[in-house]
């Protein structure tokens, strides 16, 4: 066995529709997601003990390894991983896990929950695991309601509490800058304040080829969330307005927050916005990146 590396991508909330809430308190969603091509890094080594170890830009955040995990997903993902292989009589060995930590933590693009889903990919292939030895869809729900879309990594649209996913085709590629002013937003709050728990659902034309159409169907749809979370946190109103004043054809907040995007004409656009911005704002987060049409590709 040797080192197997895997990426684990920005998720990107479209749109987000809150269409009810189940009897155990769990809200109902239907959401338009893609990925970008850039993301937090993995790194799978054999070794003698579990380990685990952090990097990059946003590594403080990160919550160590501890007892039995703590808060972090990716040794969660591990050791839930490693029981039921355990239960199956698979041999799980130890493994050394680094993450290079270059997006936002609790920031509403699927960090922690894309994290967990490329640890499920990177020790399953480190350990020689056949594909079908797992129901890795199921596992990754248990650790999380974003965890199977990111494990599925390629646009779709997720119903449920996101466990329903109907992989989307034909989602063209786009030229994008992620904005978070890294402020907290807690994701219990924001559905708290969420004044209407029942909304209309997702809805999308029957034949969109061109990306202008795309984007004009994606701006009448909306983020539920995004009007709570304005109200809890003020930055995301200044950074959506900072992001049009670039010239952005599509601004929304993804997931609960605080992250927002804007969907700029090319590539081009994006890194000039991202070199403005962070002009203008050197302390917050800013990224030009390009979403994912078809198989899952990110850079670190």
């Amino acid at each position: 066995m040797s080192m197997i590396s895997e990426c684990a991508p920005a998720k990107i909330n479209l749109a987000l529709h809150v269409t009810g809430r189940r009897a155990d308190g769990y809200h109902l969603l239907e959401s338009l997601v893609t990925f970008t091509d850039t993301g937090d890094q993995l790194s799978f080594s054999p070794a003698s003990t579990d380990g685990f170890s952090v990097s990059g830009r946003f590594a403080g955040n990160v919550p160590r390894e501890g007892n039995a995990g703590g808060d972090n997903l990716v040794v969660k993902a591990r050791d839930m991983l490693r029981s039921v292989l355990a239960g199956a009589g698979l041999a799980a060995p130890p493994v050394h896990i680094h993450l290079e930590k270059n997006l936002p933590v609790a920031s509403g693009i699927g960090g922690g929950s894309a994290d967990a889903a490329a640890t499920l990919r990177g020790v399953m292939r480190l350990w020689e695991i056949p594909a079908g030895a797992v129901d890795l869809p199921t596992l990754a729900l248990r650790l999380g309601a974003d965890v199977p879309m990111c494990l599925a990594g390629t646009p779709l649209i997720a119903r449920g509490i996101g466990e329903a996913i109907e992989p989307l085709r034909g989602l063209p590629s786009f030229a994008m800058v992620l904005a978070n002013p890294l402020q907290p937003v807690s994701t219990p709050d924001v559905f708290q304040a969420l004044e209407s728990k029942a909304n209309a659902p997702l809805s999308l034309p029957g034949e969109l080829i061109e990306a202008a159409a795309w984007i004009a169907a994606i701006g009448n749809l909306r983020n539920d969330l995004e009007a709570p979370a304005s109200r809890l946190v003020a930055e995301i109103a200044v950074i959506s307005g900072l992001l049009a004043g670039q010239g952005a054809t599509l601004v929304r907040m993804s997931g609960s927050g605080a992250t927002c995007f804007g969907i700029f004409s090319d590539s081009a656009q994006a890194k000039a916005a991202e070199a403005a911005l962070l002009s203008i704002r050197p302390d917050w987060y800013f990224q030009a990146t390009t979403t994912i049409s078809g198989a899952q590709a990110c850079r670190a």
